[in-house]
Parts: C-alpha cells; structure tokens; sequence
C-alpha cells in the first residue's frame, strides 16, 4: 500500500511496528540528551497510552526482572540513560518497554525517557533493523554525558532471527500469533538480559547496536 506524504501511519493490532511521517514532522536536531531530557517518563506514557492499553497494563503490572539480571545492572555503578522510541500501538513496544521500566527501578542507576516516532524518527532510521526497517521500539543507550555507547533494535535476538526467517514465511496473522505466544512465555526475560549485556559491553569500551 502506498502511503500518502501527508499521512503519519502508526500500527494497528495486526500491522508492523513501523510508523512513517513527513519530512516536515521529523526532528531536526540529532541532540540526544535533547531528546531525552524531552522525552516521557514511563508512568507518563502508561497513563496516556491510547491503543493497547490492557496489554501495557497487564505486562507492567506481572513484570518480573530476574534477579540476577537487576543485580548485574546495578553492578555497573554510574548512571546510564535509555531513550526509549516506542508508540502504544506497537506489539513488539507494548511487549519489551514494560519490562525496561521495572528494570530501571530495580537498578536506580538505569534511567529511561520515551518518544514517539514522529520525534524519534531520524534515530531510528540511522539505526535500522537487520532487514533495513525504522523500527519501534529503537532503544538508544548513553552513558552519563549522553554519548551514545550501544543500541536496541525492535525485540529481542532469538524472536528476530526466527521473524526474519522461518516467521517471514507465515501469514501475518499466524505470524501475530506465535510471536505473541514467544513473548507471553519470555516475559521479557530476553529482553532485559540483553539491554544489561550491552550496558557491560559499553563499560568495556565495546559498543553493541542491533539485535
């Protein structure tokens, strides 16, 4: 389907995460901290989510972050920031930020701010997924003076390999469905494992992007 110009599309309950906007609507500014400092709290975004409510709800609500995993982040000492780029509407968003939320408040050292895709779409675009897609969620990681030092791309490594794969030949609808039965399973165990992973990565001066 051709999308017209003038249109900003964002997901419906079956569609990908991946919304589209004008040149005219996109950020014009590739500050980071800027964009985080004017980014959402995750309270703020759960309070105004308007699609997928019950779903953010009940995953934020159930969320359970491994010990092992909240201490591994705290281990990092210092302060690390997440610029979240996520819309309600989004499954893969409405299935992994929930779980980053309970996470930075298990490690106070982790700090998160989410925009949409309108704000955030230049970001995500300069940080495609493995098949060349601007992505929600894009997850951006910074260190305590806002440089970059790693990024998270959509969901998490083994659901990518299998969508990009053997999930890529289903219909989308039996698509929807197994990769909403992997995430109801995973819990966003997988999820926050690798966002801490790349984290460590960063405090040895290597730098991760993608899934």
């Amino acid at each position: 389907m051709i999308v017209p110009s003038a249109l900003l599309v964002l997901t419906s309950a079956l569609g990908p995460c991946v919304p589209f906007a004008p040149a005219s609507m996109r950020p014009l500014d590739d500050d980071l901290r800027q964009a985080y400092e004017s980014g959402q709290e995750f309270g703020d975004f759960l309070r105004e989510a308007d699609a997928r409510r019950e779903l953010w709800d009940r995953n934020y609500g159930a969320a359970e972050v491994p010990a092992e995993v909240a201490q591994r982040a705290r281990a990092l000492g210092g302060t690390w920031y997440v610029l979240a780029i996520a819309v309600a509407g989004c499954s893969d968003s409405v299935n992994t930020i929930p779980y980053v939320a309970k996470l930075t408040e298990l490690a106070p050292n982790v700090e998160m701010r989410i925009i949409d895709a309108v704000r955030g779409r230049e970001y995500m675009e300069a940080r495609p997924t493995p098949d060349g897609r601007a992505a929600t969620p894009t997850l951006i990681l910074m260190n305590a003076s806002f440089d970059e030092v790693g990024c998270w791309i959509e969901r998490p490594t083994a659901l990518q390999e299998w969508a990009l794969g053997e999930g890529s030949e289903m219909s989308r609808r039996a698509f929807m469905e197994e990769k909403m039965s992997w995430y109801r399973e995973d819990g966003g165990g997988h999820t926050v494992d690798e966002i801490v992973g790349i984290l460590e990565g960063a405090t040895r001066g290597e730098r991760i992007c993608g899934t």
